[in-house]
C-alpha cells in the first residue's frame, strides 16, 4: 500500500485494541465475502492463520481476501493458491488511482492487476469503484474513473465478479456501470445507500453486501435497504479489520465476528437464522463459485505474512 493510503486508514482511528470474544457459532456456516487478512490488527495482532481458524470455529467456512493495491492483491492471490478457505479479489482501491496517476504508474499497476486476474482462485476484481470522500479536484476524479473503467474491463474479460467500493459516489458509480456495461456479477461491497438505491441495484441483478455497519444505531438507512430487496441479492461481509459490528464496535474486526451481523440481519428480516444462512451461502457461491472447485498449490503451511 502507498503511504498515503495507509495514512487515510490510520486516520479513521485504528489502533491496537483487545480482540472481542468468539460469538455463538452458526449452525449453518456462511462466507465472509470481503476481508483484509493482510492487516493484522488488534493487541496482540491477529495473524491471518489464526483469524481463519477462529472463523472456522464459529461457522465461517471461507473468506474472500480483497486487495487494495498491486502488492496486497498479489499477496492475496498467493495466499488463496495455498489456503483452501480463501479466494482472492484483486484491484487498486479508488484512493490509490490519483496517487499512481500523478506518479505516472497507473497503467503499469492496472496491467499487473490484469495479470493477477488470470491466476487460480482469483474470483473477483475488487475493491474498485469511486470514492469522493477524500478525492479532491478534477484530476483525482478523472484518475479514479479511468481506473474504475479499466477494472470493469478486466472483470468482463476474465469473467470475474466485480466488487464495488462506493463512497459518496452513488450516482457516478451507477452511471459508469450503465455507460460502459457492467460485468455479469456485480457486488456493492459494504452497501451504504438507502432503500431506493438498494431496489435499483437489486433490479439490475446486482448484489448488496452488508457489513457490521448494519448493526450501528445510526444506520436506519441500511436496515431499510436490507428489507427492501429480495433475499437472493444479499451478501454479508466484515471488511475486517474495520466496521466491527455491535456489540463490539470500536474493537478490531475479524471474519469470526460475522455471526453478529448475520443474526442481526435475520432479526431485521424476521426470518429463521438457518434459512438466511443457507440463502447467503447460495448467493455467495453464485457470485464467486465454490471454494473447493480448484485445488490449492500446496497444503496449508508456513506463509509469509504481509508486513
Amino acid at each position: 500500500m502507498t503511504d498515503a493510503f495507509l495514512r487515510s486508514r490510520e486516520s479513521e482511528g485504528r489502533s491496537p485494541r483487545e480482540h472481542p470474544p468468539l460469538p455463538e457459532a452458526l449452525t449453518v456456516p456462511v462466507y465472509d465475502n470481503h476481508t483484509h487478512l493482510e492487516i493484522a490488527d488488534g493487541d496482540p495482532p491477529l495473524a491471518y492463520a489464526e483469524a481463519l481458524d477462529r472463523a472456522s470455529t464459529v461457522g465461517v467456512k471461507g473468506v474472500v481476501q480483497v486487495g487494495t493495491d498491486l502488492e496486497t492483491s498479489r499477496w492475496g492471490a498467493e495466499l488463496a493458491a495455498r489456503e483452501p478457505r480463501v479466494l482472492a479479489a484483486v484491484a487498486l482501491h479508488p484512493n490509490e488511482a490519483p496517487v499512481l496517476a500523478q506518479e505516472g504508474r497507473l497503467d503499469e499497476h492496472l496491467a499487473g492487476i490484469a495479470e493477477l486476474a488470470a491466476r487460480p482462485r482469483v474470483r473477483a476484481i475488487g475493491e474498485t469503484g469511486l470514492d469522493f470522500f477524500r478525492t479532491e479536484g478534477q484530476a483525482g476524479i478523472a484518475a479514479q474513473l479511468r481506473s474504475f473503467e479499466a477494472h470493469i474491463a478486466i472483470a468482463k474479460e476474465a469473467d470475474l465478479a466485480l466488487q464495488i467500493h462506493d463512497r459518496d459516489a452513488h450516482a457516478d458509480v451507477i452511471e459508469t456501470l450503465d455507460r460502459v456495461g457492467a460485468p455479469e456479477r456485480v457486488v456493492f461491497h459494504c452497501f451504504s445507500g438507502d432503500a431506493m438505491l438498494a431496489r435499483y441495484v437489486a433490479e439490475r441483478g446486482w448484489y448488496l453486501s452488508f457489513a457490521g455497519t448494519l448493526t450501528f444505531k445510526n444506520a436506519q438507512n441500511l436496515r431499510e435497504a436490507v428489507a427492501a430487496v429480495p433475499r437472493s441479492r444479499l451478501l454479508v461481509e466484515t471488511d475486517a479489520p474495520y466496521l466491527t459490528p455491535a456489540p463490539h464496535r470500536g474493537k478490531p474486526n475479524s471474519a469470526y465476528l460475522i455471526p453478529h451481523t448475520v443474526r442481526f440481519m435475520a432479526d431485521e428480516l424476521d426470518t429463521d437464522l438457518s434459512l438466511l444462512c443457507a440463502q447467503l451461502v447460495s448467493n455467495t457461491e453464485a457470485v464467486y463459485g465454490l471454494w473447493d472447485s480448484e485445488p490449492v498449490d500446496a497444503p496449508p503451511g508456513p506463509f509469509e505474512a504481509h508486513p
